[in-house]
């Protein structure tokens, strides 16, 4: 018998099996930070005044219904003027930006999104004066709808 016994083996492919894994999990942590920071700079978002509300469990993520709604007022002088929708593991994180108007009256967008895995959605707010405010929610879906 070669110097290549069992031991060694199951010992090399448990070493491999943690390298894939520790190399998966980093990059799938690694492009959010990234993302907010090309999105909106190194203004912070806040947690409150949104309202985001998605399902626990997503049977298939080709469907998962996402509605999103904010508190802030709607006037010219202070408003809602983008709705961000972003989900982790997605392989575009940015999944929708909606415009919005004064004139709209209520901040309040309601669709239906992609999910490639089980991930975090969150649901980001920007104001006409700069604010950020936010709200997450992880949803677990059952079977992959980007595949």
């Amino acid at each position: 018998m070669s110097g290549f016994s069992r031991r060694i083996f199951l010992h090399a492919s448990g070493l491999a099996f943690l390298a894939l894994a520790v190399r998966r999990l980093a990059a799938l942590g690694a492009p959010r930070p990234r993302v907010l920071k090309q999105l909106f700079g190194d203004r912070p978002v806040q947690d409150g005044h949104v309202q985001l509300d998605v399902p626990t469990v997503a049977a298939d993520g080709r469907v998962v219904p996402v509605m999103i709604e904010s508190d802030l007022p709607m006037a010219a002088e202070r408003y809602v003027k983008a709705v961000h929708l972003l989900v982790d593991n997605n392989p575009d994180i940015h999944l929708a930006e909606f415009r919005l108007t004064p004139q709209i009256g209520q901040a309040f967008v309601s669709t239906r999104i992609k999910m490639r895995m089980t991930s975090p959605v969150r649901a980001i707010v920007e104001t006409s004066d700069g604010a950020l405010w936010g709200a997450a929610a992880d949803v677990r879906v059952t079977v992959n709808g980007c595949g």
